[in-house]
């Protein structure tokens, strides 16, 4: 059992340096957040199961706090109300529950982030593709490969899985076969880092007197 933990330990440090190359495109998507922001415009955020909960997690950081204390930034989890979700599932379909909430609230200045491990929520890509017709921007924090949403969202961060470093465009691990339960802790590690990274980001260039 202790070598497993350690072989989780350092696959988790081996994805993490694979982040660290991306640190210009996270700094990118941080900018357009901020660019988004000025404009007047909402950070609408939605993603399934762990990804729900950092969808909140990401919105909290901003509307609460993250490290500063300052002014409230406008972002919303699309995850949060129950009877909006269960109601959207039970009259449309579980695939329409961001979709539908994104096309009652999302307009052209605002931006809809995604977080899928996975790379292929349908509910997700639906989301997407309304908002795109909306006029708002949208961006995608992803698993291995980036899946179909990869192709879909205007801008994306890709993490690949901990069996290996390297992804293919079909959104499998080149060497180690499709995204599985395996690997999706160490992908959602790694999403919450990113998160992280981007409230510092937003933070800090939104409030420098702070």
């Amino acid at each position: 059992m202790q070598n497993k933990i350690i072989a989780d330990i350092n696959s988790h440090f081996s994805l993490a340096d694979d982040i660290s190359s991306k640190a210009g495109l996270i700094e990118e998507a941080a900018d357009k957040i901020i660019a988004a922001l000025k404009n007047g415009g909402t950070l609408y955020i939605c993603g399934n199961g762990g990804s729900a909960a950092d969808s909140q997690h990401f919105a909290a950081e901003l509307i609460g706090r993250f490290l500063i204390d300052r002014e409230p930034i406008k972002a919303l989890a699309l995850t949060a109300n129950t009877s909006i979700l269960t109601a959207i599932g039970n009259d449309y379909g579980f695939d329409k529950i961001f979709e539908r909430q994104v096309d009652a609230f999302v307009g052209p200045k605002d931006i809809l982030f995604g977080i899928s491990t996975s790379g292929n929520s349908l509910n997700i890509i639906n989301a997407i593709k309304t908002a795109k017709k909306k006029g708002a921007l949208t961006m995608a924090l992803l698993g291995c490969g980036g899946g179909k949403i990869a192709s879909e969202s205007d801008f994306s961060i890709i993490c690949a899985s901990n069996n290996t470093l390297q992804a293919s465009v079909a959104g499998t691990c080149v060497r180690g076969g499709p995204l599985n339960a395996q690997s999706t802790p160490r992908v959602q590690e790694m999403h919450i880092l990113i998160i992280h990274i981007l409230c510092s980001i937003i933070e800090n260039k939104l409030f420098p007197s702070n």
